[in-house]
């Protein structure tokens, strides 16, 4: 009788805190800062920014004691620095981190492409400096759950991967996601959870077979994905940033299936299914919201403090590969942001 596992993962209370520094005051800035604050022991003693005043702003509403720009932020006392500009700037200011030697968390995408991805990789491990990509999906207990599902052969052979994510946010949403220079498009931003679900579960995926709609401006609105594995099993993958889809996923094996509610990427329900459909377990979401953030927060706590370069469950080496692998579904979509290279040139 196939059973469901508990959750392996700690209470991110229970990690050693750090001195962390942000960079950058947008949502995703203040929704991590607010899950240091609620769900960790973490401390965020730095915030840098363009301009000055909003760091000065930021730092007022969460009561962070030193504020300035991106200099003033990688010369201050911190253990770790958390990236979360936008995507176009991930590559420039994880190696302004890097460079000043401090260790970095880099908001997912972890930048605009495999290229850029590598390098910033290949410096953090020069310099002997943690890196991992902010995938804060991947340290959820949830997530462990499925792991641990899929890693002990409950499951079977796994043959099928499902997953979507689609929100409402175009047009009429940020401005970021519908600009090439700052690398919007609905890919990058939504399709990334998905994607990541998808190798996290089977593996390094196989060239994709992939559709996309564009925007007048040349980003991606709506992205269909479709890639093997070497054993066969396949990967159906879908985000729009058009629509809000239900965003749920399914991992799909020989002996059972896992079902995840919308949203599957955050703490939610979920459910194991015989072939027969009967009701083989099922989990309830922790009680937070984006405080799940604490959880990839707390993870970079536990790997610096021991004295580790990375974590095994965002591996670096994996955010290249997702970066590749995405780069390859723009190239058949026809998305190339302004200053890539033509590809093949």
């Amino acid at each position: 009788m196939i059973s469901l596992p508990q959750s392996r993962v700690p209470d991110p209370m229970d990690a050693p805190a750090l001195r962390w520094g942000i960079l950058g005051t947008g949502w995703i800035a203040a929704a991590f800062a607010s899950a240091l604050r609620e769900g960790t022991r973490q401390v965020v003693a730095a915030v840098g920014s363009r301009d000055p005043a909003k760091a000065a702003a930021f730092g007022g509403r969460f009561g962070i004691p030193l504020t300035g720009t991106y200099a003033d932020l990688v010369a201050a006392d911190v253990d770790v620095v958390y990236v979360a500009s936008p995507h176009s700037e991930h590559r420039d200011h994880a190696l302004l981190c890097l460079d000043a030697g401090k260790p970095v968390l880099v908001e997912k995408a972890f930048t605009r492409n495999a290229a850029e991805a590598a390098e910033v990789v290949g410096v953090a491990q020069e310099r002997g400096l943690f890196c991992m990509e902010a995938m804060w999906s991947r340290f959820l207990p949830h997530y462990d759950i499925v792991r641990q599902l899929v890693g002990d052969g409950s499951l079977g052979d796994i043959q099928t991967v499902t997953a979507d994510h689609g929100q409402l946010l175009w047009p009429g949403g940020p401005q970021r996601l519908a600009d090439p220079a700052l690398a919007g498009g609905a890919l990058l931003d939504l399709g990334i959870y998905p994607i990541s679900f998808a190798h996290m579960v089977l593996g390094e995926l196989g060239d994709p077979v992939a559709v996309g709609t564009l925007t007048e401006q040349g980003v991606d609105a709506q992205v269909s994905i479709l890639a093997l594995t070497s054993s066969g099993a396949q990967a159906v993958l879908t985000t729009t940033m058009a629509a809000r889809t239900a965003t749920v996923a399914t991992v799909s094996g020989t002996r059972a299936r896992v079902e995840i509610d919308g949203v599957f990427y955050g703490p939610g329900t979920g459910r194991l299914v015989a072939p027969d459909e009967t009701m083989l377990g099922q989990w309830v979401p922790v009680d937070h919201d984006h405080a799940g953030l604490s959880y990839e927060a707390a993870e970079v706590a536990r790997r610096i403090t021991a004295g580790e370069t990375s974590s095994p469950l965002m591996s670096p080496a994996e955010s290249v590969r997702i970066m590749r692998f995405m780069d390859r579904v723009r190239e058949q979509i026809g998305v190339r942001y302004p200053g890539e290279p033509v590809p093949g040139a």
